[in-house]
C-alpha cells in the first residue's frame, strides 16, 4: 500500500454500563481504566502512523468536543476535523457525514480509502492487528465494502456474528450473512465450525464506493448527511453539522442500512487480541492477572482474594477474602458485584437514575473537565462549596460574573494571573484573592505548568448556570 488512509474515529457514544467509572458525561473511552492512556487516545496511537495515515477525523457530540480536543493535545496529535453530531442518529448518518467531509477535504482522485473505527474498544496493535489493516486496505481499494471479522475465543452471546463466504485474493473474503446476537447453542455451532467471526463494528471504505452504495442502498440518510454537512459551520477546532438536516436522517445502524444490503461486503478475519470492554468481566478478561488470578489497579491492598477485579479512582481500596468480585471505587461512587453478573450493571444505573437524589451519579463525575482545564468538587454544603481548579498552560477562562455567588482562590501550584474589574495581578503560589459577588474577573494561567489552585465559593446560589460570561474565546454563551 503506498496510499494513505484516512482513519475516522467514532467518539460519540455514552455507555455506562461500566459505572460507576464511565458515565453519561464521561463515557469509558475517555476514562483511564488501568494504564495512563484512554481507550479513545489508545485508538488515536493506533493511526499515527504517517506513512500509513492521514491525520484523523473525529465524530463526536457537544458534549465530549473539549475531552476529544484536550486528549489528542495530551500525545501532541493534530486531528484533520472534530465533526459535532447535533443529534443522535446511530452509525450509518456519522459515517455518511464522515465520507462526505473526507471526499470534500482528501478525495481529490476519488480513490480515498476511510478507515472507521470505534474508540471504546481494545486492541493489542501488534504485527497481526497491521497485517489486517493492510489486507482490509488492498480490499477496499477493489470496490468491496470490508468489515473486521474477530476470531472468536468462545461461544459470546453478546456479540453479532459475521459469516466468511468465498475467499478473495487479497486474503478477506466476501461476507455470507450477518447474525444478531445468538443464543448459546448456536454461538456453540458457529465456533465450532470456523467460518463465523465476531462483528468488529471496525470497516474499510473506499470514499466514492461508500457513497455510491449508501445512494443506492440508504438515499434518505445519505441526502441528511450531505445536507447536514453543506449546511454546517466551522467552530474554533469543530465542525458542527446542521442540526435539522441530520436528524432528518434514520436512526439506523451501517450494518443495516448498507453492509446487510450490499453485494459488495467483504470481511478480513482477524485473529488480533479485541475486546469491546463492555462489562467489567470482560475488563478483567483483557487485564493482566496476577498468580491468584485478580487485575488490580494501582492504590488497592488485595489480600486472601482470587479471581476479582479491583479498581479505584481516588479511595484507597482494600479487598479481603474474595472471590470472583469486581469492586469499582470512583471518586464518589463504590460497585461491588460478583463478576458474572457484571452484565446487569445498566439495571442499576437505571435505579439510581430514577432517584432525583442519586440520579446525579449516573451522570458526571466529580471531576469535570473543561476547554481550558477543569475542577474537581472537593467539598459542598449550605451556602458554600470547595473546589479545586486546574487550568492548562497558556489557557484562560472566560471573562465572567456571578450575581449570587463570591469567590476565593489560593493558589497551590504554578502562576495565575488574575483579573478583577480593570486591576490585573500576579498570584503565586501560596497567595490568595478574593472576588466579590457581582464583579467582572477572570482566571488565566501564563506559565509553563498546570496551574492548580482551591477556590472557596460562598453566596446563596451557587449553581454553574451562575456564569454570565462576557469574552469568551471559546464561544460559549
Amino acid at each position: 500500500m503506498t496510499q494513505k488512509i484516512v482513519p475516522v474515529i467514532m467518539a460519540g457514544g455514552k455507555g455506562t454500563r461500566l459505572w460507576p467509572l464511565s458515565r453519561a458525561a464521561a463515557p469509558k473511552q475517555f476514562i483511564r481504566f488501568i494504564g495512563d492512556k484512554t481507550l479513545f487516545q489508545e485508538t488515536l496511537l493506533r493511526v499515527a502512523d504517517p506513512t500509513l495515515y492521514e491525520a484523523p477525523v473525529v465524530l463526536t457530540n457537544e458534549e465530549f468536543r473539549f475531552l476529544v480536543a484536550e486528549q489528542a493535545r495530551e500525545l501532541d496529535i493534530d486531528l484533520a476535523a472534530i465533526l459535532l453530531e447535533p443529534v443522535a442518529r446511530n452509525t450509518a448518518a456519522a459515517v455518511a457525514a464522515a465520507a462526505t467531509l473526507v471526499r470534500d477535504r482528501f478525495d481529490e482522485s476519488e480513490s480515498t480509502i476511510m478507515h472507521v473505527l470505534g474508540s471504546d474498544y481494545e486492541i493489542v496493535a501488534d504485527d497481526t492487528y497491521f497485517d489486517c489493516v493492510r489486507i482490509a486496505a488492498a480490499t477496499a481499494s477493489e470496490g468491496k465494502l470490508v468489515t473486521f471479522g474477530i476470531q472468536p475465543t468462545e461461544p459470546a452471546t453478546g456479540y453479532g456474528y459475521i459469516e466468511g463466504g468465498e475467499p478473495l485474493q487479497t486474503g478477506a473474503r466476501t461476507v455470507a450473512r450477518f447474525i444478531e446476537k445468538p443464543p448459546l447453542a448456536q454461538a456453540e455451532e458457529m465456533l465450532a465450525s470456523g467460518d463465523f467471526y465476531w462483528n468488529s463494528g471496525m470497516f474499510m471504505f473506499s470514499v466514492s464506493r461508500l457513497i455510491d452504495e449508501m445512494t443506492t442502498y440508504a438515499p434518505q440518510t445519505m441526502k441528511a448527511a450531505q445536507e447536514a454537512v453543506a449546511s454546517g459551520n466551522t467552530d474554533l477546532d469543530f465542525t458542527r453539522l446542521d442540526k435539522s438536516a441530520f436528524a432528518a436522517s434514520p436512526n439506523v445502524s451501517i450494518d443495516y442500512a448498507i453492509m446487510e444490503k450490499t453485494s459488495n461486503a467483504a470481511v478480513v478475519p482477524s485473529p488480533f487480541r479485541w475486546s469491546d470492554l463492555g462489562s467489567w468481566d470482560s475488563v478483567w478478561k483483557s487485564g493482566r492477572r496476577d498468580e491468584h488470578g485478580n487485575v488490580a489497579a494501582a492504590n488497592t491492598t488485595v489480600v486472601n482474594t482470587k479471581n476479582s477485579l479491583i479498581m479505584t479512582h481516588g479511595v484507597h481500596l482494600a479487598v479481603q477474602g474474595m472471590d470472583d468480585i469486581a469492586v469499582i471505587a470512583s471518586e464518589d461512587a463504590v460497585y461491588v458485584g460478583r463478576l458474572q453478573d457484571s452484565q446487569d450493571v445498566g439495571n442499576i444505573v437505571k435505579m439510581l437514575a430514577a432517584v432525583p437524589s442519586t440520579s446525579q451519579l449516573t451522570e458526571t463525575h466529580p471531576t469535570s473537565y473543561r476547554p481550558w482545564g477543569g475542577y474537581t468538587s472537593v467539598l459542598n454544603g449550605d451556602r458554600f462549596q470547595v473546589k479545586r481548579i486546574f487550568v492548562t498552560p497558556g489557557k484562560k477562562l472566560s471573562l465572567q460574573k456571578h450575581h449570587h455567588r463570591s469567590e476565593h482562590w489560593i493558589v497551590v501550584k504554578g502562576t495565575a494571573e488574575v483579573t478583577i474589574g480593570e486591576n490585573v495581578q500576579m498570584l503565586r503560589e501560596n497567595e490568595s484573592v478574593y472576588i466579590p459577588l457581582g464583579e467582572v474577573h477572570r482566571l488565566a494561567n501564563p506559565g509553563k505548568i498546570m496551574l492548580e489552585l482551591i477556590e472557596v465559593q460562598t453566596g446563596s446560589y451557587l449553581g454553574e448556570d451562575d456564569i454570565i460570561r462576557i469574552v469568551d474565546e471559546f464561544g460559549r454563551s
